[in-house]
């Protein structure tokens, strides 16, 4: 269980800069009222969605999308983001407290494809190097390519393993 904080004005606009000009479905991991969900889809990502569990989260993400003129173009889905698959997944957004990075980062080396990136809001991977970063304090956003992440944590088992 993560609490639910929503993503300020800056932090939504800081995260999608980062995915600026990128192809490929975009999925939100806790994607909480929508908001980075419907954003993304506004500025040209699709296919766009969000996991989230709690169902007034995904009423007042339903609701926003509504709102926007999205509904139907943009989808909410009430699954355990510990269980979908996301080998087909080009962009990943991560606004979660800093309890779930490690076995999340896990995950995401297991099943995203190299050419995907991963931007996590709020709190970095511990384990993992940015690629890029934007925004300082609260606002800070993080961006990780998958290819680039690979080759360090290969790097780092080999230098571990002489």
């Amino acid at each position: 269980q993560v609490p639910y904080q929503p993503s300020s004005p800056r932090q939504v606009a800081n995260a999608l800069a980062l995915l600026r000009g990128r192809a490929g479905k975009t999925v939100d991991l806790g994607s909480g009222d929508g908001r980075l969900v419907v954003e993304a889809y506004k500025q040209g990502l699709r296919p766009t969605l969000g996991y989230e569990l709690n169902p007034w989260l995904l009423c007042l993400a339903n609701y926003r999308a509504w709102r926007a003129g999205y509904h139907g173009k943009v989808s909410f889905l009430k699954k355990d983001l510990w269980k979908v698959d996301l080998s087909d997944c080009n962009n990943v957004i991560v606004f979660l407290a800093p309890s779930v990075k490690p076995p999340l980062a896990a995950k995401l080396l297991a099943e995203l494809p190299d050419g995907a990136r991963v931007v996590a809001g709020r709190f970095p991977f511990p384990s993992w190097t940015p690629s890029s970063t934007l925004g300082q304090g609260l606002e800070q956003v993080w961006a990780y390519d998958m290819q680039e992440v690979r080759r360090a944590v290969q790097s780092r088992a080999q230098g571990s393993a002489v």
